[in-house]
């Protein structure tokens, strides 16, 4: 084959592949798995902090549950919320009691855009917890390294598997755990990971709240789109 003959079949090719196209491409599916936490694999893309970081006494473990088999666990978020804060430590904190999992970021950003809410697969213990997503700075601190972060409170019924559903709109602008009184949106198309997390005050009203245990088992996060 000659060299214009080669180019030119290879310019065909490309014109052919970029004509076809899948409608899926123009309409994304109406779910969108996001984590699973079915293995301790899954469990990896997570770490935990707590106010144990500032001087606090609080604690917190992730875990799988022991199905014995080998990817149908699911992820267990549990541990001990404590206001007692260490004698002499160096931090001074404004509070105590709370515990948190926060993913990994994603190698670059995922895309929500097209959906509309987010839907946990969870069983917890009648408190209500924090779910948090994290989208590329560019709203509330330019110039720094912190992540935007919106928060929504799930009231988590006690010992009953449920899909908690928030709607993105739900999700507030907030600044290191308080909100921004602003007018301001999301991002859904540059998020950068998302967290979990519990506080012993605060969250829903006629949830359990103080210091005590806490546990969280968790299926699955997924994002919906719940409107055409």
């Amino acid at each position: 084959m000659s060299k214009v003959r080669a180019l030119w079949q290879a310019s065909l090719t490309a014109t052919k592949k970029a004509l076809t196209w899948n409608i899926e491409d123009l309409i994304p599916p109406s779910e969108r798995y996001i984590y699973y936490f079915n293995s301790k694999d899954e469990l990896k893309k997570w770490h935990l902090y707590s106010d144990s970081e500032y001087g606090g006494l609080s604690s917190a473990a992730l875990e799988i549950t022991d199905t014995g088999k080998e990817q149908s666990g699911t992820g267990v978020f549990s541990g001990n919320l404590s206001l007692d804060v260490t004698d002499g430590t160096k931090w001074s904190i404004s509070r105590s009691g709370f515990c948190g999992m926060r993913s990994k970021k994603f190698d670059g950003f995922i895309d929500l855009d097209p959906y509309d809410t987010i839907a946990l697969k969870i069983k917890g213990d009648g408190r209500s917890y924090i779910s948090t997503i994290y989208t590329e700075n560019w709203v509330n601190s330019p110039g720094q390294m912190e992540d935007n972060s919106w928060q929504a409170f799930v009231a988590v019924p006690k010992d009953n598997w449920v899909v908690a559903k928030i709607p993105l709109a739900h999700y507030l602008p907030t600044w290191r755990g308080s909100v921004i009184e602003a007018d301001i949106e999301m991002n859904p198309q540059r998020v950068v990971g998302m967290s979990l997390s519990v506080n012993a005050e605060g969250g829903v009203p006629g949830t359990q709240t103080g210091p005590g245990d806490f546990r969280l088992e968790i299926d699955w996060i997924k994002a919906l789109r719940t409107t055409q």
